[in-house]
């Protein structure tokens, strides 16, 4: 009769172990900053306008101070933007996390938003804006 409680023991065993192994797990790594950064660049990929009124600027990343590290220009021809303000959002928080692991400094210096412009049928940032 000890025989047949042995099969069944070993087999609770395992059951309770792959139990135990699966919500000891960790959680998935959030994405890195170069790989948010890959997936911004993809989506904003067509940057291409007919008029300034549809080209936008967005803050991109975070300064270890506050405020983003730089702008980039986007054209609402290509895209509505909601996609592009997630993966910003995204880059933005998993930058301070980065920043606050690593202890980073910056320079502090306030990045002004330039605002963009449509210029041979692609919008840039409006470099006569931008600060020296």
């Amino acid at each position: 009769m000890k025989t047949y409680l042995l099969p069944l023991r070993l087999a609770a065993a395992g059951a309770l172990m792959m139990i135990a192994t699966a919500c000891g797990s960790a959680p998935p790594a959030p994405p890195s900053t170069a790989s948010l950064w890959q997936k911004i660049q993809a989506q904003n990929a067509d940057t291409g306008c007919d008029r300034d009124s549809q080209c936008h600027s967005i803050a991109v990343g975070a300064k270890a101070c506050g405020g983003p590290e730089r702008y980039i220009a986007w054209s609402e021809r290509a895209q509505d933007g909601a996609q592009l303000k997630q993966l910003v959002a995204q880059h933005a928080a998993a930058r301070v996390e980065e920043d606050k692991r690593s202890h980073v400094l910056s320079n502090c210096m306030l990045a002004v938003d330039p605002g963009a412009v449509c210029r041979a049928g692609r919008c840039v940032l409006n470099l006569e804006n931008a600060q020296p």
